[in-house]
């Protein structure tokens, strides 16, 4: 089903536009919070023709150790953006604080995780950018200063 698709040169090619949209897809993938956040990102990394091998590791920071912060930033932001208060919650590990304290917190936590999402894949999509322009343009002046030495010394 996928044989084609996995053809595409942009999936495997490194160059500005596909690792820029990798890291953009990476970034987003990252703060959904959802199990196979990898799998996601090669989807998507395949529908939008990025460089898989670059989006799939970009969701790797979201992990264990960030994802505490990571998500509670995003309720923060979603209880921001509401107008609601922020709860204080008593986080239990166990099924029934998931399920009695999830239907408290949905709302603005999904709410911000993709609000969070979308501008952390905007931002790393600009940054990604322009750090391309700027080692093009440091190769580009180093090259002609190398130049200029040479027929200097001619």
């Amino acid at each position: 089903m996928l044989g084609p698709r996995l053809q595409e040169p942009d999936l495997w090619h490194i160059n500005r536009r596909s690792c820029s949209d990798a890291v953009a897809i990476g970034m987003f993938c990252a703060f959904i919070p959802a199990p196979l956040q990898m799998l996601l990102a090669a989807i998507g990394a395949i529908i939008f023709r990025a460089n898989i091998l670059v989006a799939v590791p970009t969701v790797w920071i979201s992990n264990p150790i960030t994802m505490p912060p990571m998500f509670y930033f995003c309720y923060w932001v979603g209880t921001l953006l509401l107008g609601t208060e922020t709860g204080v919650l008593d986080f239990e590990l166990s099924f029934e604080w998931l399920m009695s304290g999830l239907i408290e917190i949905w709302q603005p936590f999904l709410l911000g995780c993709f609000v969070v999402g979308v501008v952390s894949a905007i931002l790393a999509y600009a940054l990604v950018r322009l750090m391309w322009r700027y080692h093009i343009w440091t190769k580009i002046r180093s090259r002609s200063r190398r130049r200029r030495a040479r027929h200097s010394q001619s």
